[in-house]
């Protein structure tokens, strides 16, 4: 009996030869529409209208008051006049019992350890959603993401409640309070708050990078006998911080633009330098020039964040993009 054995597929040269071409010439089209005159006059139009109105600000946070209400911010390029007074008119005064200087102070108090405190808890949370079995485990990795729908209005009150004077029903007590809205100088409610609204997406990030780190890695550990601690602090903190470096950049810039959170939870000692920056045009806005004074003093602090951390920011965005 013969047998015949199925020859193995020819590879066709050819084929390759002209798809690798097909592919190429796309994409060389592709790259000819993205970086076409047109394309650069269009994007140079489109940055210009975009940078007007930020440049007007800032030429307006250095003229005088007085040109300030009588002219447009336009007028400087015929009758330039110029002053460091609005600069320092804004850190000395506010609009509130707290100048903007103290309320600056204030932003870094609360920015910081409301940036550091969600991260450290998400962290491990994270690697024991990704590498350590237990049970429900997938449920409340689902519960912790479906907490990121839940919008922020709805907490603020039961949350303000649990602070001051604890939750209750019907008049009767069914978890006492923590009594640190009547703490005078206390940032505690404003990091807890803060922490608690930033923990469901921190969570739900660090885990899918986490989880990206190959098993192999862990097991290695694993038979050289690491615990779950050194494996965390000595291997997953090193690979995961572009992540985490992202996710910080974020949240230290949310924090330190937010309003709402720090108007309802900070005693009025602790005010942060977007509630200061709120009133300090005055009842009747006819300082406005102080406030745009004001705002490019407040991002002083988060251009110093981006671009220090601007490196684990892209090795953030782009971990996970290609293996390899």
């Amino acid at each position: 009996m013969s047998t015949t054995v199925d020859a193995p597929p020819s590879f066709d040269r050819r084929a390759a030869r002209r798809t690798a071409r097909e592919t190429r010439r796309h994409e060389n089209i592709a790259q000819k529409k993205l970086t076409s005159k047109t394309a650069t006059i269009i994007a140079v139009i489109i940055a210009i209208f975009w940078t007007i109105p930020t440049f007007g600000l800032f030429v307006t946070s250095f003229r005088p008051g007085s040109d300030s209400q009588t002219s447009g911010w336009w007028t400087v390029f015929v009758n330039p006049s110029f002053t460091l007074e609005n600069y320092g008119d804004a850190l000395t005064s506010g609009g509130t019992a707290l100048t903007l200087g103290q309320s600056f102070l204030n932003s870094l108090a609360i920015a910081i350890p409301a940036t550091v405190i969600p991260i450290a808890i998400a962290s491990l949370a994270a690697y024991a959603f990704a590498w350590i079995d237990f049970k429900g485990k997938n449920l409340l990795f689902v519960f912790v993401f479906a907490l990121q729908i839940v919008p922020i209005q709805m907490a603020l009150v039961p949350l303000l409640t649990l602070f001051s004077r604890g939750l209750e029903i019907n008049g009767v007590g069914i978890f006492p309070g923590f009594g640190l809205r009547d703490v005078d100088h206390s940032f505690a409610t404003v990091w807890m708050a803060h922490a608690i609204f930033a923990l469901p997406l921190a969570i739900f990030l660090l885990h899918n990078f986490i989880a990206e780190i190959p098993s192999e890695v862990i097991e290695a550990a694993r038979v050289d006998g690491a615990g779950h601690g050194q494996i965390f602090f000595r291997m997953i903190l090193p690979l995961a911080m572009p992540a985490i470096a992202s996710f910080a950049i974020f949240q230290f810039l949310w924090v330190w633009n937010d309003l709402l959170v720090a108007t309802i939870f900070a005693p009025s000692s602790s005010l942060p330098l977007t509630q200061t920056l709120n009133s300090l045009s005055g009842s009747w806005g006819d300082r406005w020039y102080l406030q745009s004074a004001g705002a490019f003093i407040s991002i002083i602090v988060p251009l110093i964040v981006f671009f220090a951390l601007q490196r684990f920011f892209v090795r953030g965005l782009m971990a996970g993009a290609t293996k390899g």
